[in-house]
């Protein structure tokens, strides 16, 4: 199965705009993203969509693979789309990758693409175990619960689920809680087809996108990692990434 990996790169972020242009020692976050891709075995092509030139000519400079988008998408799912039209090529599984996560993992973007490969679910995605009470209750950090066989049930802002006649503080030693890890595949036909559907009641409460799949009955496969990401969503995280690399291997 032929893997498109798409990083969709905004530049009018409105906590942090020229986001993915910042500079981490000496490189721009964007090309981190993409060189962690790069080293993703079930990944055929790297693409990065943007609705920016200046993106763009950063791609360019070190001798990406970048596609201009639309301005006006939404969601990282819709520019997915979009590049896939302009692509020129056809592919079986599309994998979306944050670009503004420049400690992606490769080996979870393998296991999200294989999720794809080794069964019959038509989105899949990752979570990993949640240790500390403060993100099991922090608003930003999406949960999710699954069935037996690895199908997603729902996400959520909130604790899910609620662990009864237990204070809140011992919920985790009490129940396994899981992070959603925002790193998507598609099979190309459902990428078609949920870019068509319209935002559902869920999605509008919680302001999560998949909820929309969920709500229009789609299987989402959930993979465990036991890898956690650090996203950059304000200039104050740029400097805790920045101690992150100097001691990294």
């Amino acid at each position: 199965m032929l893997t498109l990996g798409v990083i969709p790169a905004r530049f009018d972020s409105t906590r942090f705009p020229g986001k993915p242009l910042v500079q981490i020692l000496g490189k721009s976050m964007i090309r981190r993203v993409y060189e962690q891709v790069l080293q993703a075995n079930s990944i055929d092509k790297v693409v990065v969509a943007t609705d920016d030139e200046r993106i763009l000519n950063e791609i360019s400079s070190f001798g990406g693979n970048v596609i201009m988008t639309s301005k006006d998408h939404l969601s990282g799912t819709d520019r997915c789309f979009e590049t896939l039209s302009l692509v020129g090529e056809t592919y079986d599984v599309i994998v979306n990758i944050q670009g503004d996560e420049p400690f992606i993992h490769p080996q979870q973007i393998n296991q999200v693409a294989e999720l794809l490969r080794n069964s019959k679910f038509e989105i899949a995605t990752l979570a990993r175990k949640i240790h500390e009470p403060n993100d099991l209750f922090n608003p930003n950090i999406v949960k999710v619960v699954f069935d037996k066989w690895g199908k997603a049930i729902y996400f959520s802002r909130h604790p899910i689920p609620y662990v009864r006649g237990i204070e809140e503080a011992k919920w985790t030693h009490h129940y396994d809680f899981y992070k959603h890890i925002g790193l998507y595949a598609y099979r190309t036909e459902v990428l078609a087809a949920i870019t068509q559907l319209l935002p559902s009641s869920l999605e509008k409460s919680e302001s999560l996108e998949q909820l929309r799949w969920v709500e229009n009955g789609y299987s989402i496969a959930l993979g465990i990692t036991d890898k956690d990401n650090f996203g950059i969503d304000t200039p104050s995280d740029i400097e805790n990434l920045a101690n992150l690399l100097k001691n990294s291997p």
